[in-house]
C-alpha cells in the first residue's frame, strides 16, 4: 500500500475538524474528532481500520488541514458549517425532508374537527397526528375515520353560518353541531374517541363494530349488516396507515444500510410512541467504511438541529467515535446495534426497505444507461452522451427575452450547471438570434472552464438549430454534437401530428422518434426541464418589470397597462420618447418626463 501523500506534522491531539484537499486545493473530505492527531493516524495505519482502502485518500488527497476547537460540540458545528461551504463530494449531503401532511385536532376550540397542516407549519396549538408518506394517505385515512367517527369537516366560517345540516350528515359522514344534531359532551366522546383510533387504541370500537354487523346479520338485516361491515374495514384501514407498533413507547429511529459500488441507501424509519410515524429513504454517494459512513449520516440527519433526537438509534454497526456522537447528540441518547430480537426485527424492515430503494435506483441507472445508449447510435455518436446540456429561449410581450440552460449528467438532472441568461443583443422579438447569443456565451464558458458537453439540444427544429450551429462555429467548440428536438405540426384534413422529431446538422430530414421509446422519454425530460427553468425565470423578471413601473409616482394599475398595451414592456417604454409616452391616454406631458427619468 502506498504511503499517503499528507502529513500528520503539526497535527495536535486536541478536537476540532480537518480537511482533506487535492492538488488544486478544493475539499474533498471534512471530518471532526476529539483527537485530530489520532483520528488522522488512524487514515494512515495500514492493517489497522482499513481506512487507507477509501479510495479517494490514496488516490487525490494530498494535503490536510486542522482546524482546532474547544469541545466536540463546537467540532460538530464547525464541521457542519464547513460541508456547506465546500459541498465535498465525499461527505454526506442528505437532503431536508419534505413538508410531511399532518392532522392536527385543536381540542381546544368547540366542536374542534380534524384539519390537514403541514409538519414544518403547523400552527400553534393542537394535538398532531401522522405524518403520513403521502397526501393519498392522510386524505385516505381520514376519509375512513369519517366513515368511523363523524365530526365534522367544514371550515369555522361554513360551520358558523349553517342553517340546516349538510350532505354529509344524511350519509352518516358528519354528526352535524352546526345546527345542533349533538351536544357538546356527545361531540367530545366522537373526539375521543377519534385520537384513540389515530393513535392506535381502537380494540373496543372494533369489537363493538364486529358486534354489531353480526347482531345485523343474525336478524336477516343484510344491508344493515353491510354498512357496520364496511365501517369496521374503513377503522382497519386507518390503524394499518398508522403503522406498525411496537412493544414499548420508546422513541427510536432505526438506520439501515444498503450498498452497491459507490452507491449507498440508508433508510429510516421513525417509531414515536410506539407507533412507526415517518419512512424516509436517503441515496448519495460514498466511498467511506460503514463505521465512518455511520458517522457521516448520523451528523447529517440530527446535526445543527435539523430534526429531534430520539431516545434510541438502532444502528447496522457501532460508527466511529461513537462516544463523541452520544456527548454530541445529547445526554440520555442510546446508539444500539442489535443482535436479536424486537430491534433486529425492525433494523430488518429498515433493511428490506433500503435494499428495494437500492434496486430500484440500480433499474432505473440500467434504463438510463440504455436511452444513452440508444441516443449514441440514433444519432451516431462514439459513445454515451454522459453530459447533456439542453436550451430554451422565453419571450414576454415582444421584449425581455430570457433563455435557460439546464445540464443533466448521466442522465440525471446536474443542478450545479443549471444557468439562466437575459438576452443582451437582441432587440425586440428574434428567438433564432436570442439561441444564437446564448449558445455562444454558454460554449466560451465552457471552454473556459474546461468542461465542454457531450451533446447540446435545442428546443426547436431545423432554424434553431442552424442559429446553434453558428454560435458553436463562432465560439470556436466545433467538436461539441448538436440535435433539436421538436413536434411536428398538425398533418392536412385534421389528422393528428407525428411523433417528436429529432432534427440533425445537415441531414436530408428529421427522425421520428417512437411514442413509448426510451429515447424519446429522455430527450423531452431535457427539453421541458429547459422550458420549466426558462419560464420560472420569466415570471421572476415579469415580477420586477412590473415593479419598475408601479414604483414610478403617479404611474397607478389603469396606466401601467396602457403603457405596457403600447409599448409592450418596460423596455420598450424606456426606448420610447417623452413625446411617445405623452402620447399614451391619460399620461400626458408632464408625467411623461417622470417616466422618462425614472426609466432612465
Amino acid at each position: 500500500m502506498p504511503e499517503p501523500r499528507w502529513s500528520l506534522e503539526g497535527v495536535p491531539e486536541k478536537p476540532g475538524v480537518y480537511l482533506f484537499r487535492d492538488g488544486e486545493g478544493r475539499v474533498l473530505y471534512v471530518g471532526k474528532s476529539l483527537s485530530l492527531k489520532g483520528r488522522l493516524r488512524a487514515y494512515r495505519r495500514p492493517g489497522g481500520d482499513g481506512r487507507l482502502l477509501v479510495g479517494f485518500l490514496e488516490r487525490d488527497a494530498v494535503a490536510v488541514e486542522t482546524i482546532v476547537t474547544r469541545t466536540e460540540q463546537e467540532a460538530l458545528l464547525l464541521e457542519d458549517a464547513l460541508i456547506k461551504q465546500h459541498k465535498p463530494p465525499h461527505n454526506v449531503r442528505l437532503k431536508d425532508d419534505k413538508s410531511f401532511l399532518m392532522l392536527k385536532l385543536d381540542a381546544g376550540r368547540p366542536f374542534p374537527r380534524l384539519e390537514f397542516v403541514r409538519a414544518r407549519n403547523p400552527g400553534r396549538g393542537g394535538r398532531l397526528f401522522g405524518p403520513f408518506a403521502s397526501t393519498g394517505a392522510a386524505r385516505r385515512t381520514l376519509s375512513d375515520l369519517h366513515r368511523v367517527v363523524p365530526l365534522r369537516d367544514c371550515p369555522d366560517s361554513v360551520f358558523r353560518n349553517r342553517s340546516r345540516p349538510c350532505i354529509k350528515h344524511q350519509i352518516e359522514l358528519c354528526s352535524a353541531p352546526c345546527v345542533g344534531r349533538i351536544g357538546e359532551e356527545d361531540y367530545a366522546a366522537l373526539v375521543e374517541r377519534a385520537v384513540r383510533i389515530l393513535s392506535g387504541d381502537a380494540r373496543e370500537l372494533e369489537a363493538e363494530l364486529e358486534g354489531r354487523m353480526r347482531e345485523a346479520a343474525g336478524g336477516l338485516e343484510y344491508e344493515r349488516a353491510a354498512r357496520w361491515r364496511d365501517r369496521l374495514r374503513a377503522l382497519r384501514r386507518t390503524l394499518e396507515r398508522q403503522g406498525v407498533q411496537t412493544r414499548d413507547r420508546v422513541d427510536r429511529d432505526v438506520l439501515a444500510l444498503a450498498r452497491s459500488g459507490r452507491h449507498a441507501v440508508v433508510h429510516r424509519l421513525a417509531y414515536r410512541e410506539g407507533r412507526l410515524s415517518e419512512s424516509r429513504t436517503h441515496l448519495f454517494r460514498s466511498e467511506l467504511p460503514e463505521p465512518e459512513l455511520m458517522h457521516s449520516v448520523l451528523t447529517a440527519l440530527y446535526g445543527g438541529g435539523r430534526r429531534p433526537v430520539p431516545k434510541e438509534i438502532v444502528l447496522p454497526c457501532p460508527p466511529a467515535e461513537g462516544d463523541l456522537l452520544t456527548s454530541v447528540l445529547g445526554k440520555g441518547v442510546r446508539l444500539t446495534v442489535p443482535a436479536g430480537g424486537e430491534r433486529q426485527r425492525m433494523l430488518h424492515v429498515a433493511g428490506e426497505n433500503a435494499r428495494a430503494a437500492l434496486s430500484r435506483r440500480d433499474r432505473e441507472a440500467a434504463q438510463e444507461r440504455e436511452a444513452l445508449e440508444q441516443l449514441a447510435s440514433l444519432i451516431d455518436l462514439p459513445s454515451p452522451p454522459e453530459l447533456i446540456d439542453g436550451f430554451d429561449v422565453s419571450t414576454f410581450q415582444g421584449g425581455d427575452t430570457v433563455a435557460s440552460r439546464v445540464r443533466f449528467r448521466g442522465g440525471h438532472p446536474d443542478r450545479s450547471g443549471y444557468r439562466r441568461y437575459r438576452v443582451r443583443s437582441v432587440r425586440g422579438q428574434d428567438d433564432f438570434a436570442s439561441l444564437r447569443e446564448v449558445v455562444g456565451r454558454s460554449l466560451r464558458r465552457c471552454l473556459r472552464e474546461g468542461e465542454l458537453p457531450d451533446l447540446l439540444l435545442i428546443d426547436g427544429g431545423a432554424q434553431q438549430l442552424a442559429s446553434a450551429m453558428e454560435a458553436r462555429e463562432e465560439s470556436g467548440a466545433w467538436e461539441v454534437p448538436m440535435i433539436g428536438l421538436a413536434k411536428s405540426r398538425p398533418r392536412r384534413g385534421g389528422r393528428p401530428a407525428a411523433e417528436e422529431r429529432v432534427f440533425l446538422p445537415g441531414a436530408t430530414g428529421p427522425i421520428e422518434l417512437p411514442r413509448n421509446s426510451a429515447v424519446r422519454h429522455l430527450l423531452e425530460r431535457i427539453r421541458d426541464e429547459a422550458h420549466r427553468f426558462a419560464i420560472t425565470y420569466h415570471r421572476q423578471r415579469r415580477g420586477r418589470i412590473a415593479s419598475r413601473l408601479d414604483s414610478i409616482p403617479g404611474i397607478g394599475n389603469e396606466r401601467r397597462k396602457s403603457l405596457l398595451r403600447r409599448f409592450g414592456s418596460a423596455a420598450g417604454v424606456a426606448r420610447a420618447s417623452v413625446e411617445e409616452i405623452a402620447a399614451v391616454p391619460g399620461i400626458g406631458m408632464r408625467l411623461a418626463r417622470t417616466v422618462r427619468e425614472h426609466l432612465g
